[in-house]
């Protein structure tokens, strides 16, 4: 009986093992979609990047206190060239929700260093833009008790960053955190309303796994998210160890997979299909091991602008190779 035990130990610790060299990450922990979670060493930005020196989806003040809440007063429209209608405060400042939420119910899911980097917007004192429908505002009650603005359900948000009347650098980050529309949906240029994107609107392919498997007519089969967007690798990072050379600026232009479950794929390896724990605190995911990506030049589901730019971003074959490189 001994024996036996021993071996099945020694059988459980070698699968571990096996997985922890695949990725090269420190150590395996599970998700609660049953995907292994790993806290990767830190990558050096290269010195070439061009990206700045800002530390990841958070921003510079993440792991300072908490800004007191500044009411939003006389919310305003801003007509933005490359986002179309965006929701602002009285003093012009960029609206933003977290895909994280919930609207129904309205449930914000932004605490401690989140809530730090995006400082919730109050709601008291909040009223609607001029030429908008009030009753899209609403509120909700926090996990400390204070009350958060809600439009069209969802909580709304600044973002740190965000240093004057008109920025939106925290559009994309993530690829959870998108400047708002006026009726609460995400902005987008064009769209109805002033702002579309969630899913099953503004156009976006219905009923679409996780990730799933195009066919481009110039690059071949390539790896999209569930909008169907085109999903890149970037070749200054490393699967082995697993490691990001994509941080702080860079995530603006390339925001990250987030996690998928596995069940929730079509077409896709899945060895090394796992959530990748980076050091700015983001879960990404991989295939293969590989941090994954999608670009914010890619307007619509089936543009490929992020192809070759660089020199370093590639799209993604369903075995998380990168499509189109040069050899």
């Amino acid at each position: 009986m001994k024996t036996w035990r021993n071996v099945s130990l020694a059988v459980t610790a070698a699968a571990v093992m096996a997985l922890t060299t695949a990725c090269g990450q420190d150590k395996v922990t599970e998700s609660p979609n049953g995907q292994a979670v790993g806290n990767a060493n830190p990558a050096q930005q290269p010195a070439d990047s061009g990206y700045g020196s800002d530390k990841g989806g958070y921003g510079d003040d993440a792991a300072g206190e908490a800004a007191a809440p500044k009411a939003a007063g006389q919310l305003a429209v801003w007509d933005s060239k490359e986002l179309g209608k965006v929701l602002t405060d009285s003093e012009g400042f960029t609206l933003y929700r977290f895909d994280k939420d919930t609207v129904s119910p309205p449930k914000s899911n932004c605490e401690g260093d989140c809530a730090k980097a995006w400082p919730v917007v109050p709601a008291a004192d909040a009223t609607a833009a001029p030429g908008t429908d009030a009753s899209t505002l609403g509120e909700v009650t926090r996990a400390d008790g204070t009350k958060q603005l809600t439009v069209g359900g969802w909580p709304m948000y600044r973002f740190a960053k965000d240093a004057k009347p008109g920025d939106a650098k925290g559009q994309g980050v993530g690829g959870t955190w998108f400047a708002s529309a006026p009726d609460g949906k995400k902005a987008a240029k064009g769209a109805a309303g002033g702002g579309a994107g969630d899913a099953g609107e503004g156009g976006e392919p219905a009923d679409l796994a996780g990730m799933s498997v195009r066919k481009d007519a110039k690059l071949g089969d390539v790896v999209v998210d569930s909008k169907g967007m085109t999903v890149y690798r970037f070749k200054k990072d490393s699967a082995w160890p697993m490691k990001t050379a994509c941080t702080g600026a860079c995530l603006d232009k390339w925001p990250v997979v987030p996690p998928v479950e596995k069940n929730d794929t079509e077409g896709i390896l899945k060895k090394g299909f796992v959530t990748f724990d980076r050091p700015d605190g983001i879960k990404q995911q991989t295939i293969d091991c590989w941090p994954l990506y999608t670009f914010s030049g890619d307007a619509k589901p089936g543009d490929t602008n992020g192809q070759g730019v660089g020199g370093t971003w590639y799209a993604v074959s369903p075995e998380g190779k990168l499509v189109g490189a040069p050899k």
